[in-house]
């Protein structure tokens, strides 16, 4: 491993390289209820949305902040997963193919590094002191169950019989000053963690990182290997170790830069109603239900402290970008791996949550040559979980343009002919659609759409009625001052 300087995972020094390339805006006076959350929801839905950073939230103390919209760009994404400047996705999604797997290869020479202490711990509070409501977390949408000051945050927990850390992104809930709920999906690892304890008997620790780098939040909510810790993986990003401290109390490693973290325990039987809350596809999938409360002992914060928010919701949404580009990269490789050839993009659509929805766009070279590339999308590692409609198109469709992908459809796909279903496929008890399927096991059905010319009379297909590339890019150059506007 190399000897560079640790990083602290500091949230500050990126805001302001941010604030340099003109993509913040700072709101003053919008109330953590509702308000807050409805200026980040239509926020995000714009062409170029900017991050947000939320000051003089009413009934707070000035310098209680709140950060939204953080990766919902390719030139704030690709500064966070340090790749250089990138101003489209096609960019940001080509800058990032290859990388996890040398991210993942790489992670073991990372470890990372305590430091003995840091900004974190600037205030410290513990005891009758214990107060998670002094901060502003928001109520996030008009359905939620409670005021949810975890969504882009990361959950530090142990392993009961091994000395192995995971970081996951998991909702948090306010209970009470001193209370919070923590919702974790079976199977996941720190759910697996959690279970291990709760099967011994033994109170399990947590430490909850409200605010950081947001490399550190994106990082721990995507799929990490079992037995790896997130920290690893992210010093890998970084090409340097994460600087950490102990927790005074679990003794878990949290950044030293971190602005806001919760420490205590989760205690055997301690469980309480949680939600709901909205998922990434849209919805309220579920009712509420008993999750974990985890009692927070101690509280570490920053002088003039930032939740760092990314909460769900009707995409596009507050991460729905990241994730989009992330999965993109994965399926191309994915696509690569298998040996599909000539494939000129992916774009694992947000309006799909990333997962229900992807498009990929071919050369075709051969008869059968759009059928591979659809099937092996819907189906391979990366694709499969969820995936419901996989749609092919030539190399002249740019697959992450909506408007574009559908005319192909509409113009180049005939429903008999060119719709493939398959059936009983991995599906999640998630899926909105889930209450109407008469499965007991979590299915679902797929839809392969073959909108590129057909391969048999592709040389005979009638000719696109649109200036060329080349055309249109000059004719861009010299009348940007019109078209532009």
């Amino acid at each position: 491993m190399t000897n560079k300087t640790p990083d602290a995972l500091d949230l500050r020094p990126w805001i302001e390289e941010v604030r340099a390339l003109g993509e913040l805006v700072e709101v003053d006076g919008a109330d953590w209820n509702l308000e807050l959350g409805a200026i980040s929801e239509l926020n995000v839905k714009r062409a170029r949305p900017p991050a947000l950073l939320f000051d003089r939230i009413p009934g707070y103390a000035d310098g209680f902040r709140v950060m939204t919209c953080s990766t919902s760009s390719p030139a704030r994404l690709s500064s966070i997963l340090r790749l250089g400047h990138h101003d489209t996705h096609a960019g940001l999604v080509q800058a990032l193919r290859g990388k996890p797997r040398q991210w993942q290869t790489q992670a073991p020479d990372y470890e990372p590094v305590d430091v003995g202490t840091g900004p974190v711990f600037e205030n410290v509070a513990s005891g009758a002191d214990v107060d998670v409501e002094a901060f502003p977390a928001p109520l996030w949408h008009e359905k939620d169950g409670g005021r949810y000051i975890g969504t882009g945050c990361m959950v530090v927990t142990r392993d009961l019989d091994s000395d192995w850390v995971n970081v996951g992104t998991y909702r948090v809930m306010i209970h009470d000053r001193n209370h919070v709920g923590l919702d974790m999906i079976p199977g996941k690892h720190g759910a697996i963690q959690y279970d291990k304890h709760m099967k011994a008997g033994k109170p399990f620790p947590v430490a909850i990182v409200i605010g950081c780098d947001p490399l550190g939040y994106l990082i721990s909510g995507i799929e990490v290997p079992f037995g790896m810790c997130e920290l690893n993986y992210i010093g890998a990003i970084l090409q340097r170790p994460v600087s950490v401290v102990k927790g005074q109390l679990t003794g878990l490693p949290i950044p030293s830069g971190a602005e806001i973290v919760l420490e205590g325990w989760a205690h055997p039987g301690d469980e309480r109603i949680e939600g709901p809350f909205g998922e990434f596809h849209g919805y309220y999938p579920g009712k509420p239900a008993t999750a974990p409360v985890v009692t927070i002992e101690r509280v570490y914060y920053r002088d003039n402290p930032i939740i760092m928010g990314s909460p769900p919701a009707k995409p596009p949404n507050d991460y729905s970008y990241s994730k989009a580009v992330m999965r993109s990269a994965l399926l191309i490789d994915a696509l690569q791996a298998a040996g599909v050839p000539d494939v000129a993009g992916v774009w694992a659509h947000e309006i799909g949550g990333a997962r229900m929805f992807n498009v990929v766009s071919i050369r075709q070279r051969y008869a059968g040559h759009a059928r591979q590339a659809g099937h092996i999308l819907n189906q391979c590692g990366v694709g499969a979980y969820m995936s419901r409609y996989t749609i092919v198109v030539d190399d002249d469709i740019d697959p992450s343009n909506m408007q574009e992908v559908m005319w192909a459809v509409a113009t180049r796909s005939d429903p008999e002919l060119d719709i493939d279903i398959i059936k009983r496929g991995m599906g999640s008890k998630n899926d909105p659609m889930s209450i109407a399927y008469p499965y007991k096991a979590p299915f679902n059905s797929k839809a392969i759409i073959d909108a590129c010319r057909p391969y048999d009379f592709i040389d005979e297909f009638p000719e696109v009625a649109e200036a060329s590339k080349e055309l249109q890019q000059a004719t861009l150059a010299k009348w940007h001052h019109i078209l532009d506007k």
